[in-house]
């Protein structure tokens, strides 16, 4: 009986996993970034950088105890022949080492992460703007950006936009044109 995905991934790795579908999930220390890609790439077969983005985890209780850190970067690689793959995250709280080495198009994913959330990746060869001026300061995919519209003129309801209303509706919905009546009354 072939081993499960996962548990060969832990193997590679060397870290716990999970499954979730056909990939397997895996945290790695920030120090063996490149070390946990070049391990799928070389010995999971895993053949196709599909992308690589960042999350900013601050204020929902999952900060990284020994490092502070509540950005973690996610990558996820696939393997085209075995249709599975990994989903590798890691705690960025310092400069990662880049996988444009292993993966060429990692490239422009890592200067959109660097140019959103403020992730650095060593060695890359040009983390230049990619969708911002480049007079624009700080990152605006973090939690702590202050959006400056909301320093104008701050939201007029009591939350967030979409929650915590009570009460009927303002207004009825509009039947869009073409669409026959009833259109709500499968829902």
């Amino acid at each position: 009986m072939p081993e499960p995905w996962e548990d060969r991934v832990a193997a590679a790795l060397g870290v716990e996993t999970a499954a979730d579908g056909p990939r397997a999930v895996a945290e790695v220390p920030p120090a063996g970034w490149h070390e946990a890609v070049r391990v799928c790439r070389d010995e999971l077969g895993c053949d196709f950088f599909d992308w690589l983005s960042a999350v900013d985890e601050s204020g929902i209780g999952r900060e990284n105890e020994d490092s502070g850190a509540v950005i973690r970067v996610v990558a996820h690689l696939w393997s085209i022949a075995a249709r599975r793959g990994v989903l590798l995250r890691t705690a960025a709280d310092g400069p990662l080492e880049t996988v444009t080495g292993l993966y060429p198009g990692a490239a422009w994913h890592e200067r959109e992460t660097h140019e959103m959330f403020g992730v650095d990746f060593a060695g890359h060869p040009g983390l230049a703007p990619l969708l911002l001026p480049p007079e624009f300061e700080g990152h605006p995919l973090r939690k702590d950006f202050v959006l400056a519209s909301r320093v104008v003129k701050p939201w007029p309801g009591e939350k967030e936009p979409g929650g915590g209303r009570a009460g009927p509706r303002k207004r009825a919905p509009k039947r869009p044109p073409g669409v026959p009546e009833g259109w709500m009354d499968d829902a």
